[in-house]
């Protein structure tokens, strides 16, 4: 059934992954003595105190709103625990590769720039959210499936 309380977990680990395009990775880095943000969708510097988006990440954001989707995906194969249980954790493997993935991207647009704690966007944590909310909807998953094993022995 949908209104599980592993569907709401499952539900938040999405809307986690779909706030990356709000918010940025890393912002006020000095590049070229410009100041930039990074985000999903691509750089964004300061030119004239207006945000100018200079490059363009498309195969980031397209993989990040595959991502996005899959925990999405996930609520709706409720009948399946076993699947969904497989499912949720290669989600999570293919969150810790975008997250690799976004991490080679910002190193290699700051050009070497150290990142400060300060420098820190709200993006950067969204990931390790995500998983985290992907974990708790396993766990309840299983409670699941033991509690259906249960009440089969019960007959």
């Amino acid at each position: 059934m949908l209104q599980r309380v592993q569907s709401i977990y499952l539900f938040f680990a999405s809307l986690a992954l779909f706030a990356l395009y709000l918010f940025p990775i890393a912002y006020n880095i000095y590049v070229a003595g410009v100041p930039t943000s990074v985000k999903i969708t691509g750089l964004f510097q300061n030119v004239k105190e207006a945000q100018v988006h200079t490059e363009v990440f498309v195969a980031l954001t397209a993989v990040t709103a595959i991502v996005a989707l899959l925990p999405l995906v996930i609520i709706f194969l409720y009948r399946n625990r076993k699947q969904q249980v497989a499912l949720c954790y290669s989600t999570v493997l293919v969150i810790i590769g975008l997250s690799f993935w976004i991490a080679q991207t910002v190193k290699s647009v700051t050009q070497g720039v150290v990142l400060r704690t300060d420098n820190f966007g709200i993006g950067l944590f969204l990931p390790p959210i995500a998983i985290l909310l992907l974990f708790i909807a396993i766990r309840h998953i299983k409670s699941d499936e033991k509690l259906v094993r249960s009440a089969d022995r019960l007959r």
